[in-house]
């Protein structure tokens, strides 16, 4: 049975930090497209940042975080990370981790993490 849990979320001062990680269970972690998204109150779920199969991942990033957000992968660890730096009120929301199959497309969620940033 495949488990997403996701961890690293609080209330933080805009213009601070924090490290979210995913961890995955019950899959071969190496196999899957992993990506982070968000959802803000009243607002519908978005992309903030993707990393793709394999050891050697190519990192896609949403306009709005491309200069502030680093999403890296543990293979080993079977964790997936989202590395967030001068957060801004705009990125309060509720953070899950998504992966994908790169051949079959099978998909898994976790149940999300809550950030909220304070102006």
């Amino acid at each position: 049975q495949v488990h997403l849990v996701e961890s690293g979320g609080g209330l933080v001062q805009a213009g601070g930090s924090l490290r979210l990680s995913c961890e995955a269970s019950g899959l071969t972690f190496s196999d899957y497209n992993m990506t982070w998204f968000r959802q803000a109150p009243g607002k519908e779920r978005e992309f903030v940042a993707g990393i793709t199969w394999g050891s050697h991942g190519v990192r896609t990033y949403t306009d709005s975080v491309k200069d502030r957000f680093a999403i890296s992968r543990g293979n080993a660890e079977n964790t997936l990370y989202l590395q967030m730096n001068t957060l801004e009120p705009d990125d309060t929301a509720l953070y899950y981790c998504n992966a994908r199959h790169y051949r079959t497309r099978g998909s898994y969620w976790g149940q999300g993490t809550q950030v909220t940033v304070s102006s």
